[in-house]
C-alpha cells in the first residue's frame, strides 16, 4: 500500500512537473510562427544549458535553419522569445522604434553590480548613459592616448624578453596582458605591472565574470526573478573586489577628481553629486532621478573593467592569429603600418587614425568572423507589430538578433569562413544593409565604449607589427569552435602563432 501511494505520488509530480516545463510549447504554433521543436524544460536551449555549445552558437544554427524565414519562434528554456533575421525588421526594433526596446531585459540585482551600462533598463539605463558618454569624446581620448602608446610600449619591451627563449605564444593570453594594463591605467588610474607582476587576482576575476552563471537559465524559467529576488549573477569576490577597487582609487584621490579626465574621475564627479538626473522623453513626465550608491558606483566600475579588457583581447587574438596564418594580408597590413609611421614621425596619432584604412578593414573583418557579444537581445515596453508581417511581439516579450548568424550568412558574406578584409572596402560597405554588420550594437543602445575598444586595440596592432612578425607554427590550430564556458566568444583552444623580431 505504500509503495502504491508512493508510486501514484511520484506519476503526480511528474505530470505535473512535465505539464509546467511545457505549458507554453503552443505559444508559437498557435500565432503560426515557424520554429525548432522545444524540448520539455529546455526549450531550445538544451546544448547551452548542459554546456555543450554557446548561447550564440544555439541561436546561429536557430537562424541558419529557418532561412526562409524573417522570425522565428524560439523557447529560452520555457519562455518564448523571437528571433529576427530580416533586417528591415531589425532596424525598426533597434532603430527606427527603438523608444519601445530601450531595455534589454537582463538587469538584476541592484547591490550585485546590476545597475551597470551593459544590463541597466529604462531610465536607469538612461540617466547612466548620458552622464558616461562624454569620457569618450574625441578630446578625452586624446588625453587617454600617452597611456595607451606607454602601455603598448611596455608590451612590445615584455614581447622582446619572452620571445628570445620561446617564439612560441599563446596570442589571446598575450594580448591580454596589454589589455588589463590599458584598462586599469585609462579607467582607474592604476599603475599595476602586468606584464611581470602578480596578476593572479586579476586573473581570478576574469574567470569569475567570464565564465557563464546558470542564473541566467533560472532566469529564463522564470522570467525577471534575478532582479525580484535581488540576485546577482555574480559571485561574493568579484563584487567585493570592484567595490574596494573604486574604495582604493576614491582614497588616493581623496574623494576628488583629479586632472585625469578618466573614468574615475566621472565616478567622483558622480558620487559628490549623490544624485543623475534622467532626460525627460516627453514634456509632461516627472522629473527622475537615479541615487548614485555605492553599488551604483562599483556596477559601473565592473562595466568598464570588463568591456575593456576580455573584448578587445579576444578580438586582437583572433587578428593576430589570422595574420599568422595570411602572411600576405600581414604583409600589405606592415606596410601600411609602416608608411603610417614614417609620415607621423614614429608617433602614433589619434587624429590620423583615418590614415589606416586596411587596418580598419582587417579589424572589422576580424568582428564580423567573431563578434564578440554574439547576440542582441531587446524587450518590448508594449506590444509591437513587426513591420510587414503579422506578427505581433506582446509587452515584456524578449527579441533577439544573430549577430553571429547575420554576420557569416552567405547572403552577405559569400564564403563567410574565409578571413577576407576586402569586404569591408568602402564601395563594399555601402553596398550592404546596415544591420548586416553589427559587432558593437546599432541604434542609440549601441556599445559606448566601442570607439575606445578600437583605437586601444589599434594602437597595440601597429606598435607590435612594427616590431615583430607573426607565423604559424607547428601547434598552430587550422580550426577550431568556441568554448562554452565564456560568455563572450573564445576559442576552446589555444591559439598558438609563432613571434619574430623584424
Amino acid at each position: 500500500m505504500v509503495l502504491l501511494t508512493v508510486v501514484t505520488l511520484a506519476v503526480v509530480v511528474s505530470v505535473l512537473l512535465y505539464y509546467y516545463f511545457t505549458r507554453t510549447f503552443s505559444y508559437w504554433k498557435d500565432r503560426n510562427v515557424a520554429g525548432p521543436k522545444p524540448i520539455p524544460f529546455f526549450g531550445n536551449m538544451y546544448k547551452s544549458a548542459l554546456r555543450y555549445d554557446t548561447w550564440g552558437g544555439v541561436f546561429k544554427n536557430i537562424y541558419k535553419s529557418f532561412p526562409r524565414e524573417k522570425v522565428v519562434g524560439i523557447f529560452r528554456m520555457t519562455t518564448p522569445t523571437i528571433l529576427v533575421r530580416d533586417l528591415d525588421i531589425l532596424q525598426h526594433i533597434l532603430v527606427k522604434d527603438f523608444d519601445n526596446f530601450v531595455s534589454r531585459g537582463m538587469e538584476f540585482s541592484e547591490e550585485g553590480l546590476g545597475q551597470n551600462l551593459f544590463f541597466a533598463d529604462g531610465e536607469t539605463w538612461r540617466g547612466l548613459r548620458s552622464r558616461f558618454s562624454p569620457i569618450f569624446t574625441n578630446s578625452k581620448m586624446k588625453n587617454m592616448m600617452y597611456l595607451l602608446t606607454g602601455r603598448a610600449d611596455k608590451f612590445v619591451d615584455y614581447v622582446s624578453e619572452i620571445i628570445a627563449t620561446t617564439p612560441e605564444q599563446n596570442i589571446h593570453g598575450l594580448v591580454q596582458k596589454y589589455t588589463m594594463s590599458t584598462i586599469t591605467s585609462c579607467a582607474f588610474g592604476l599603475d599595476i605591472d602586468t606584464f611581470r607582476g602578480d596578476i593572479q587576482t586579476l586573473k581570478r576575476v576574469d574567470k569569475e565574470i567570464f565564465t557563464p552563471s546558470y542564473a541566467f537559465e533560472f532566469d529564463m524559467l522564470f522570467p525577471g526573478i534575478l532582479k525580484k529576488l535581488n540576485i546577482s549573477v555574480f559571485p561574493t569576490y568579484v563584487n567585493n573586489f570592484f567595490y574596494e577597487l573604486v574604495e582604493t582609487v576614491t582614497t588616493q584621490r581623496n574623494g576628488k577628481p583629479s586632472n585625469r579626465k578618466d573614468f574615475m574621475d566621472l565616478i567622483l564627479e558622480l558620487k559628490n553629486k549623490k544624485q543623475i538626473e534622467v532626460a525627460k522623453k516627453h514634456g509632461d513626465e516627472e522629473d527622475t532621478m537615479i541615487e548614485i550608491t555605492n553599488s551604483v558606483i562599483a556596477a559601473q566600475a565592473f562595466a568598464f573593467y570588463a568591456a575593456g579588457y576580455e573584448t578587445s583581447a579576444s578580438t586582437m587574438g583572433f587578428m593576430l592569429y589570422h595574420l599568422a596564418l595570411d602572411t600576405k594580408i600581414q604583409d600589405r597590413l606592415r606596410n601600411e603600418i609602416h608608411e603610417y609611421l614614417e609620415r607621423h614621425g614614429g608617433r602614433i596619432e589619434l587624429d590620423t587614425f583615418n590614415e589606416l584604412q586596411y587596418l580598419d578593414q582587417v579589424f572589422s573583418e576580424t568582428l564580423r568572423m567573431y563578434p564578440i557579444v554574439d547576440n542582441l537581445q531587446r524587450i518590448a515596453e508594449n506590444d509591437y507589430k513587426l513591420p510587414g508581417i503579422n506578427v505581433t511581439v506582446a509587452k515584456d516579450q524578449v527579441v533577439f538578433a544573430s549577430v553571429l548568424g547575420i554576420h557569416h550568412d552567405e547572403k552577405y558574406y559569400p564564403e563567410p569562413e574565409k578571413f577576407d578584409p576586402e569586404r569591408f572596402s568602402p564601395e563594399n560597405v555601402a553596398a550592404r544593409h546596415s544591420c548586416a554588420y553589427m559587432p558593437f550594437g546599432l541604434g542609440p543602445r549601441h556599445c559606448i565604449g566601442m570607439r575606445f575598444a578600437r583605437v586601444q586595440s589599434m594602437v597595440c596592432i601597429i606598435t607590435l607589427l612594427s616590431k615583430f612578425r607573426l607565423e604559424a607554427g607547428k601547434n598552430t590550430v587550422r580550426s577550431f569552435s568556441f568554448s562554452p564556458y565564456r560568455i563572450v566568444i573564445a576559442p576552446n583552444k589555444p591559439l598558438y602563432v609563432n613571434i619574430y623580431p623584424r
